[in-house]
């Protein structure tokens, strides 16, 4: 097998409060069956052949708990550790500086909530693999629900149905090479352009500045744990396994 040209590093987001789980302790690091959501996270990762080196960016004052739980989990591709900001594009922002001088612009970064604990190996290999075919590469599923727009005038009624076979939901894990999500990042901070607290990512910054995205496969496993709700489904779902006669 040729050896690879490249090297493809995780950035994993870890720098959430969780205020929203109403808990004590951030919701990446709360314990689910004795082994906490980030490690579930990181596991993935580590396991995964494509990926050389992960980098988290960690929540500021848990950085050791991180690093002892990565030993203590055996997650040896853990190299990186940065600081987040005050805005997940911030803190997207923090990691990417925190790679320069450490890899090179065609190395492949591939960015990934913390919180996000059931990315499934395929998923993480066909959005490893559209990067390294079209430059970039972003997870998405397709939308099976019918979407209507609300009216302006009245937002509880609607005259207006949306096609769903042109709608894509996106999420983590997303690909890119690492010169042009560095570039990118750089112009649209020095221009505020997408940068702002809400849901802005990866993806709309480079779509904010006219760069065309490539779907990758997803999957409806690959929830991420916003409530108490969601921990509670991510339990009993690691308690199941496909069926065998599902194809």
């Amino acid at each position: 097998m040729a050896k690879k040209s490249h090297k493809t590093i995780a950035v994993i987001l870890a720098g959430g409060s969780g205020n929203r789980m109403g808990q004590d302790i951030p919701k990446q690091f709360i314990n689910v069956n004795d082994k906490p959501i980030i490690i579930y996270t990181l596991e993935a990762f580590q396991n995964h052949p494509d990926i050389d080196e992960i980098e988290v960016v960690c929540r500021e004052g848990w950085e050791n708990i991180l690093k002892a739980y990565a030993k203590q989990f055996g997650i040896t591709k853990l190299k990186y550790i940065a600081k987040p900001g005050n805005t997940c594009q911030e803190s997207i922002f923090s990691g990417i500086k925190n790679l320069r001088g450490k890899i090179k612009k065609d190395d492949i970064v591939v960015i990934h909530d913390g919180v996000r604990p059931l990315v499934d190996d395929y998923v993480l290999s066909d959005v490893i693999a559209t990067c390294e075919k079209f430059g970039n590469g972003v997870t998405s599923t397709p939308y099976n629900e019918q979407i209507f727009r609300a009216d302006e005038n009245d937002p509880n009624t609607t005259i207006e149905y949306i096609p769903r076979d042109r709608l894509r939901r996106v999420a983590t894990p997303q690909a890119y090479h690492f010169g042009e999500i560095n570039d990118a990042y750089e112009e649209a901070f020095s221009k505020h352009i997408d940068i702002v607290s809400g849901p802005t990512y990866a993806n709309t910054t480079l779509v904010a500045l006219g760069k065309r995205l490539y779907f990758a496969n997803g999957s409806d496993r690959n929830i991420k744990l916003t409530t108490t709700a969601d921990i509670e489904l991510f339990s009993a779902m690691l308690k199941t396994k496909k069926a065998d006669w599902l194809k």
